[in-house]
């Protein structure tokens, strides 16, 4: 079947198209990538959606408006991907607004803002969406979703595989081998923490809006992190907390970045982005270090994918903590690093065509694997 994932991420800089053809067994199938796209959002929308996941005030007008817009620039992107309409159903994650995970005592919450029926219009295709719904009712977090595509469509290899995504936030999966007493482990999956979102923050900040993100890492590289402090972050809460967890904008957003901003006010800039990059090369690290602890094996490979792969100092970074691991791209293995996130979206709907239960629990949390997704058809006239 052909499908089309539509991915856009906590970075909100734009969506990412994947068009691919999935044939064969639904656990180990097999997969043609066709075409790959990034349509990027007008300035003044990423400004917007930006505003919004950091809780700026809006009315209901407003709200629907942006909904209505985040909803073109994905109609665009599919387009620009299969110009040719040979997609049969879209995988689309919507543009996540709100994240808040499961506590003790209340459930977890998500918004990934799309309007699914007038994108099933504008497409005139079927459209799977909401993917996140139904693993919260479960008791999940939600997230990360993309490590259960993972597995199907990396496979397994001689040892424990690492996948780090570096976009707005880090997220790591942990495959199993394919022989050995590993073998009949489950695939595992977290956030990390912050990945992108407090950098790229910081630089939009310092060059009074120039720049977006740190293009290679440039101005990391130019600076020195401040270890100490780094030290004195990665042993917050969160960064002790063992899995599954999830986070996004609204822990590790401005509010944050201004607290470490302050606390980091003696470093030059281009020493503090030197550390938030180092700090989250350090939070990765942290979470491997501590696996045997939590009588979890160490991977021999990780796989880095997104944004973060393309920032140099970030890459020296993970290589220089992540110890007795092997750092590189998840491009090695035939996956688009940009794509990665938008393939798994894709594969999630062909998942949810054939009412397949992906298996969270040891990923979320959730009580029980589920179909996930929620399908709608456009109207077609007769």
């Amino acid at each position: 079947m052909m499908v089309l994932g539509l991915m856009s991420g906590t970075s909100a800089d734009g969506v990412d198209a994947v068009l691919a053809k999935f044939y064969g067994s639904p656990k180990r199938p097999r997969w043609k990538l066709i075409n790959t796209s990034n349509t990027r959002y007008p300035e003044d929308l990423r400004k917007q959606i930006i505003q919004v996941e950091q809780g700026l005030p809006t009315t209901h007008q407003a709200w629907s408006e942006l909904a209505e817009l985040i909803t073109d620039v994905h109609a665009k992107a599919a387009l620009t991907c299969d110009p040719e309409g040979d997609s049969k159903v879209i995988g689309c994650h919507g543009q996540t607004l709100w994240h808040k995970p499961p506590t003790k005592s209340t459930r977890g919450q998500s918004l990934q803002i799309i309007k699914a029926p007038l994108l099933a219009e504008l497409l005139q295709k079927t459209v799977v969406y909401d993917f996140r719904a139904a693993d919260i009712a479960l008791g999940g977090q939600g997230a990360p979703l993309v490590p259960l595509a993972d597995e199907a469509l990396i496979g397994r290899s001689n040892g424990w595989c690492g996948l780090l995504n570096v976009g707005g936030i880090a997220n790591i999966t942990l495959i199993p081998p394919q022989k050995g007493p590993d073998t009949g482990s489950p695939v595992l999956g977290w956030d990390c923490g912050p990945g992108n979102s407090l950098i790229d923050l910081a630089v939009y900040s310092f060059t009074e809006g120039k720049l977006l993100f740190d293009h290679d890492g440039a101005i990391a590289q130019s600076g020195i992190p401040n270890e100490e402090i780094i030290k004195g972050w990665i042993k917050e809460p969160f960064f002790q907390q063992a899995p599954p967890k999830s986070t996004g904008r609204e822990k590790y957003g401005l509010r944050d970045l201004k607290r470490r901003l302050k606390e980091t006010s003696d470093l030059s800039q281009k020493d503090q982005i030197a550390t938030l990059t180092a700090f989250t090369a350090a939070v990765v690290a942290q979470d491997i270090e501590k696996l045997p602890s939590r009588n979890l094996v160490r991977p021999i490979n990780l796989l880095v994918a997104g944004g973060g792969q393309k920032n140099i100092q970030m890459m020296q970074e993970l290589k220089r903590r992540c110890l007795g691991t092997r750092v590189s791209t998840i491009e090695e293995k035939g996956v688009p690093s940009q794509s990665r996130e938008a393939l798994a979206f894709a594969l999630l709907a062909w998942w949810h065509v054939l009412k397949v239960k992906s298996k969270t629990p040891s990923i979320t949390g959730a009580k029980h694997p589920a179909v996930l997704g929620i399908k709608v058809e456009p109207n077609r006239a007769f």
